[in-house]
């Protein structure tokens, strides 16, 4: 019923979406006689510094290099999916979402059984999934929960796969009946889902890192949708209360506020 993964690599074809001159002045950066692994340390700088712009300066010649390197195509998914959120308009997004998306791919071809690939691959996926239509929505909702399965199965102890996992349920939990049944009808059935499996996954989450506040935020999330306003209110506050750390930070902090504002 899943669509075949093989089938799904359209997306590398995106690569051309990049604007051009963007691509040109990332790709023919003068870097000298250096190599890949020293050019990758100094993508590694700005990506501390969240310039995902000034990283991909060094990691794409890096690429042209060592194409087969899958930590550097993870990387340099990372970043095109930072570069989303510096985006000012929604094709521009899904554009640098699909080439997200293909570097991520071709990780995952790389080193089928490297946690790292799939979960780049699930995020990946995941960041593009309000920006297509709902055919396209369900194929992508399927391959993240591929994904997103195989790293637990690989690493159960990343926190990051069992956000996503805590993710894909609650938008499933939030698909209305009406909206399911048609689903179905055009596209075959989907999967089960109540935001009580959000729950769990955003618990553990927290158990396998205290650090990130975007779990404390979305386990909040989840609880207002379950009705239970007092946990949501303290769970969003406690991820409001943490500093930015992370490229989605302020993202999860404003959705943070915007259901502070729904709570009773």
């Amino acid at each position: 019923m899943f669509p075949d993964f093989v089938d799904a690599m359209q997306p590398v074809l995106l690569l051309n979406a990049l604007p051009a001159a963007l691509a040109l002045a990332f790709a023919s950066m003068g870097m000298g006689a250096e190599s890949a692994e020293e050019l990758i340390q100094k993508g590694d700088a700005f990506y501390d510094k969240l310039q995902a712009a000034e990283a991909l300066k060094f990691y794409l010649p890096a690429e042209k290099l060592d194409p087969n390197n899958v930590r550097l195509l993870v990387r340099i998914a990372r970043e095109y999916r930072h570069l989303m959120s510096d985006a000012t308009n929604a094709k521009e997004k899904l554009q640098l979402g699909n080439i997200a998306v293909a570097h991520a791919q071709r990780a995952v071809i790389l080193a089928p059984d490297d946690a790292e690939a799939q979960l780049a691959l699930a995020i990946s996926y995941g960041k593009i999934l309000p920006l297509v239509g709902t055919k396209q929505q369900i194929a992508n909702s399927r391959l993240i929960k591929i994904a997103v399965d195989r790293v637990i199965a690989l690493d159960p102890t990343n926190d990051l796969a069992w956000h996503v996992l805590g993710r894909w349920y609650q938008g499933l939990a939030d698909v209305g009946t009406v909206k399911r049944a048609f689903a179905q009808i055009a596209y075959g059935k989907l999967p089960p889902a109540k935001h009580e499996d959000a729950e769990r996954c955003f618990e553990k989450a927290i158990t396998l890192n205290t650090n990130r506040l975007m779990h404390y935020i979305e386990l909040g999330r989840t609880y207002e949708k379950m009705g239970r306003d007092a946990d949501a209110r303290e769970f969003i506050n406690k991820g409001l209360a943490m500093p930015e750390t992370e490229k989605d930070d302020p993202e999860s902090k404003d959705l943070g506020r915007q259901t502070l504002k729904k709570l009773r």
